[in-house]
């Protein structure tokens, strides 16, 4: 049987947009004599559709669009949509919501199964939304050799939390793999949305080779692609043997339409040809047949390039399906806004990106210099606007003030922390007044490891729509910018695109004479580590202690103080804009603390 996987990059609720690339993949999977095309899970809608789906209408117009793409395009080929349905008593008033998929050939709708297993940790709430469903399904589809048993799964009934840590809560519950291969499926089609985190992919390729060995099956999972929001989607959809042999891997952050055709017996191989289209868009894939075995896509792909191309397509996604034509950003001549401003340039064309300098009284020669490096390098514009008569005016607006309070004045002690945060907030508020005579988006440049501890400012270098780095700490975005230079043309940049400056010198906030980072901060190593631990492991303060035990920087004091200040700073985070997700914890929807609170770490 030759089946097509469908890797396709919806924009949520976009209906019409998201029926249109799934009938083109349909059309090229016949073409290439594919018997069976299997499409992501709520590829319809996009996923997550979040609280559209309580939206009058919404789930009809889901439903309504499946059985269109049905009714003009299954003709001689079984197609398997996922779509959000209504669920509905005998009087036929909607009493719940099931994450289906959907089988279809001829114009007929084969069978609907609903998913079993609904995340609810981390990003995911699904048992806010849906109603879990009850029974194994099972399809038989005609293919060269007669009809064939396939198996409908979706997702977390794969995963069952063995990839994110969440294993135990499904520990007493039953496993939909094992009740699909009692019923004598032949292959197990598996529809996901599964976001990219590093390091989760491999844990998903050890899962489906677990199910497919155990049961002496063909496991074929297919993963949506692109960014939706905070989340990113790795695709990297995949064929896995009974042996446990990976047969064929979809490119990995890329729109594609793979086809393998699978003896679905033990001592057979597939043979695998492929499409892609590297712009992501369905209507891109080339309609020439491959031949021979094609090509594969299952080499490994280090972290860093991941980390690398999982940001450039957040970016490009983000702003394309919420309607932005450009970015710009502030260049301070420093490692964030370096690596922020070619992740963008990367995304959206150098063309299509603008720094700006925006020195102020204790700006550096050199860190001035670094931004139009910067620029030059990645052949991007790059303007200059001096903050220092804003910041005299704004000071000289204040002191009186500040004298009237009978506090001490800007000028006793120079700078104090309000008029650190004065320079940012100018910054900010230029940056944002470009943006409104401009209509781009403006890209705030902070790390995870300022965001953590609040070393940032609200309404100041926080400004912006999206924070490109916010979910990679502060050695990430020193790995990443190396990288960048040393696979600078296999990257598509002209020439490495981080000045040696902005790497090699020591990571400065410029908001007061010859400051450093480490002023205020412990070193990035040790604030790095104890912030992993923390939050991604949830260790408290005394595990860390213990854990570290005898290394330089995490004594009892610098642990506990770095904890304190990612709790106190967790009103900030609540403010800032919308990050891009790439670890299995991340500052936003998966990550839910109080703000007013009493805990103190033991």
């Amino acid at each position: 049987m030759r089946f097509a996987l469908a890797q396709t990059n919806p924009t949520i609720g976009s209906l019409q947009a998201n029926a249109a690339s799934i009938a083109t993949m349909i059309d090229k999977a016949r073409d290439l004599e594919a018997d069976c095309v299997l499409f992501p899970e709520l590829a319809v809608c996009g996923y997550p559709p979040k609280d559209l789906l309580l939206q009058g209408g919404f789930l009809d117009a889901c439903e309504e669009a499946a059985d269109r793409i049905a009714a003009e395009h299954s003709r001689d080929i079984t197609i398997i949509l996922g779509v959000p349905r209504s669920v509905r008593d005998s009087s036929g008033r909607r009493v719940g919501i099931v994450n289906s998929l959907v089988a279809y050939r001829d114009a007929t709708r084969l069978a609907a199964y609903d998913k079993r297993l609904l995340p609810t940790y981390d990003v995911f709430d699904e048992d806010r939304y849906f109603t879990p469903g009850s029974r194994a399904v099972t399809i038989d589809v005609p293919g060269r050799a007669g009809m064939v048993r396939l198996g409908l799964a979706i997702c977390e009934d794969l995963w069952r939390g063995e990839d994110a840590g969440f294993a135990a809560r499904y520990a007493d519950g039953p496993d939909p793999i094992d009740e699909l291969a009692g019923l004598g499926c032949r292959a197990i089609l598996s529809a996901s949305a599964s976001p990219f985190v590093l390091g989760k992919g491999e844990r998903h390729v050890a899962i489906l080779q677990k199910h497919a060995q155990k049961h002496n099956l063909h496991v074929v999972s297919v993963n949506q692609v692109g960014g939706n929001d905070d989340l990113i989607f790795d695709g990297r959809s995949c064929v896995v043997g009974p042996d446990g042999r990976v047969i064929t891997r979809a490119p990995a952050f890329e729109t594609a339409l793979v086809c393998v055709d699978l003896p679905l017996t033990q001592s057979k191989t597939g043979v695998v040809s492929t499409i892609t289209a590297p712009d992501r868009t369905a209507a891109a894939i080339s309609a020439a047949r491959l031949a021979g075995a094609g090509h594969r896509h299952d080499e490994a792909i280090s972290d860093d390039e991941q980390l690398f191309h999982a940001l450039v397509l957040g970016v490009r996604d983000y702003l394309g399906k919420t309607g932005f034509k450009s970015a710009l950003l502030g260049l301070s001549g420093g490692i964030d806004s370096a690596v922020t401003a070619a992740i963008a340039a990367a995304a959206l064309g150098s063309g299509n990106v603008l720094g700006v300098s925006l020195p102020g009284p204790y700006s550096s020669e050199h860190s001035k210099a670094d931004a139009y490096d910067l620029a030059q390098r990645l052949g991007m514009r790059c303007i200059t606007i001096p903050i220092g008569p804003s910041f005299d005016g704004a000071v000289a607006a204040i002191d009186p003030a500040m004298k009237a309070l009978n506090t001490a004045t800007l000028g006793e002690k120079l700078p104090d922390l309000a008029e650190e945060n004065l320079q940012s907030r100018l910054r900010g508020t230029i940056l944002m007044a470009l943006s409104n005579r401009t209509g781009a988006i403006v890209l705030t440049t902070g790390n995870k490891s300022e965001l953590a501890v609040g070393y940032c400012t609200l309404y100041g270098d926080m400004n912006g729509g999206l924070a490109v780095l916010s979910d990679v700490t502060k050695h990430w975005v020193y790995r990443l910018a190396r990288f960048m230079n040393e696979q600078h043309t296999r990257l598509g940049f002209a020439k490495p695109p981080i000045p040696a400056g902005s790497i090699e010198k020591a990571p400065s906030a410029e908001l007061r004479p010859n400051q450093t980072d480490q002023d205020s901060l412990p070193a990035y190593d040790v604030l790095d580590e104890i912030l992993s631990r923390y939050v991604e492991r949830h260790e408290n303060a005394s595990q860390i202690i213990a854990a570290c035990a005898g290394r330089a920087g995490f004594d009892d004091a610098t642990v506990r103080r770095v904890i304190r200040l990612t709790d106190l700073s967790e009103y900030k985070r609540r403010q800032a804009a919308t990050g891009l997700k790439v670890t299995g914890v991340a500052f936003g929807t998966g990550r839910r603390m109080p703000i007013a609170q009493g805990w103190k770490s033991p």
